[in-house]
């Protein structure tokens, strides 16, 4: 069983759904096919998910690998593994796409079969990222889920999405270019040191000089700071997430922005230990700034979703700060980080978007009164927002108290810069509830209707996830705990050890 191809059928399958869809007739309310062919091909991704998660053994570092020469001139391969850190990208992808196309059965009426369609593409492409153990497979892939990306948010939408997509497209793009430069440096290097190859486990042999580290470090960490987002490549977030649809934003927040806090850890710390060591000062600083300029930001929003946008930019900065502060702490909790912020995210986007579509309006000072009519929505709304600022009990809180314990190891000034996130994040999400939800109804929210059948249907999933890894994180631990020692292992960094007090001599 360990000899089948789990990881290219894993791929393989959201992109054969993709190329179904597209080929069905246009889909409208009477005619559901496609939408139902996407989402039993999203429910089939899930379980070829589930199925490799169940193989996978914690402490056997990278598994189910899948080698064969592509490219042999360069030294490519069609490489592929899975080991913690991928696991949990896996399991978080899998599981958001089929519940956006739950919540999103209606989201964009012009063209259905389209919108589902490139979203399975989009699902294909950003699982092979996550798989890929060939920096040149790693690239094309990278590039290729700006395509279904782009046609997402400039296809459905709100007016004003098409500069949106090119905004974000012109950003990706431009990040791409500079880790194309990095890419073929690395080729020069390996090329130089004998053989080329693009293998990360070749790569992470090289004995390259501190000069051409530090350059490659950086145009990787260009590329990946853009997509995650990181201050100051972040400006492109906050339109998208204002004009996509919600279901297009979590696709893109929760699951391919991700791409960039991977890549950190994949790339920046396991190709360029020496590198990564060098720039912590630099990238910490960006990291506090994202987290503390982040929320200020979303406190100034009238706009709902670009103030759920904007509290992603604070966020990343936690993640990004987990990871460069180069402990086990830091590092389990930045990959849960990611995992949890997946989970909260998405559930503020899909009940923001059920209440835009419930008053018609996106701007916080003209809804008021929510919970009058609509308690169930409300409810589940308090429960994401309180995860998002994390609150005990919820997942995110397990995540934010491993980064914040790591901040505080790497200098206090650190921890202490960082804490202000949280309570800024205390603001933005119960001022944020308290404007939407409490006070008195206006008229015509009489019509206004609580949550469906579907609706509660995708969105209970999310909140059940926050509820049970808020109480029990230990299996996402477990999966990622190995990964993150084996990593700072080759970094070269070990945590410091706990100091005991002495007592005097003679003391009792």
């Amino acid at each position: 069983m360990n000899d089948f191809p789990w990881l290219t059928v894993l791929i393989l399958v959201p992109l054969v759904g993709a190329l179904v869809t597209a080929f069905l007739p246009k889909a409208s309310r009477h005619t559901p096919l496609p939408k139902q062919v996407a989402l039993a091909f999203a429910l089939l991704t899930a379980v070829v998910g589930i199925v490799i998660a169940a193989q996978y053994d914690a402490g056997a570092g990278m598994q189910l690998t899948e080698t064969h020469t592509w490219i042999e001139a360069f030294g490519v391969h069609y490489a592929l593994g899975v080991d913690g850190l991928g696991l949990m990208m896996i399991l978080l992808t899998v599981g958001l796409v089929p519940i956006v196309f739950v919540a999103a059965w209606h989201e964009g009426d012009r063209n259905p079969t389209a919108f589902f369609a490139w979203a399975l593409a989009l699902e294909a492409f950003s699982l092979c990222v996550f798989l890929a153990t060939d920096v040149f497979l790693f690239y094309v892939v990278f590039e290729a889920t700006l395509i279904p990306a782009y046609f997402l948010i400039g296809g459905f939408g709100r007016e004003g999405r098409g500069y949106a997509a090119l905004k974000f497209l012109m950003y990706q793009l431009g990040g791409g270019l500079v880790l194309l430069a990095a890419v073929i440096g690395l080729y020069v290097v390996s090329a130089d040191a004998g053989s080329p190859s693009y293998l990360l486990s070749d790569l992470q042999q090289l004995d390259m000089s501190t000069a051409w580290e530090r350059w490659l470090f950086a145009g990787f960490m260009i590329a990946f700071a853009v997509k995650a987002p990181l201050f100051p490549l972040h400006t492109w977030l906050a339109d998208t997430t204002e004009k996509a649809t919600p279901g297009t934003s979590v696709l893109l927040v929760c699951i391919l922005d991700k791409i960039g806090t991977f890549g950190m850890l994949r790339f920046c710390l396991g190709l360029f230990p020496g590198a990564s060591e060098w720039a912590t000062p630099v990238v910490v600083t960006l990291a506090l700034i994202s987290i503390v300029y982040g929320a200020f930001l979303a406190i100034g929003q009238d706009d709902i979703l670009r103030l759920i946008g904007l509290t992603s930019l604070s966020h990343f900065g936690f993640i990004t700060l987990g990871i460069f502060a180069l402990t086990s702490q830091g590092g389990s909790g930045s990959i849960l980080y990611m995992v949890n912020h997946g989970i909260g995210t998405a559930a503020l986007f899909l009940l923001a978007g059920y209440l835009i579509q419930r008053k018609g309006t996106s701007l916080i000072s003209e809804i008021t009164g929510v919970e009058r009519r609509a308690p169930v929505l409300a409810g589940l709304f308090l429960i994401a927002g309180l995860a998002t600022l994390g609150l005990p009990g919820l997942s995110q809180f397990v995540s934010e108290i491993l980064v914040l314990i790591a901040a505080f190891d790497y200098h206090w000034w650190v921890g202490a810069v960082a804490v202000t996130g949280i309570v800024l994040a205390a603001i933005y999400v119960l001022w944020l509830y308290q404007r939407t939800m409490t006070g008195p109804s206006v008229p015509g929210d009489e019509a206004i209707r609580d949550l469906g059948r579907r609706e509660l249907v995708a969105v209970v999933p999310l909140i059940a996830a926050l509820v049970v890894f808020g109480f029990w994180p230990m299996p996402m631990l477990d999966a990622v705990n190995p990964t993150v020692d084996s990593l700072l292992q080759h970094v070269g960094v070990t945590d410091d050890p706990p100091t005991v007090p002495v007592a005097e001599e003679g003391a009792h």
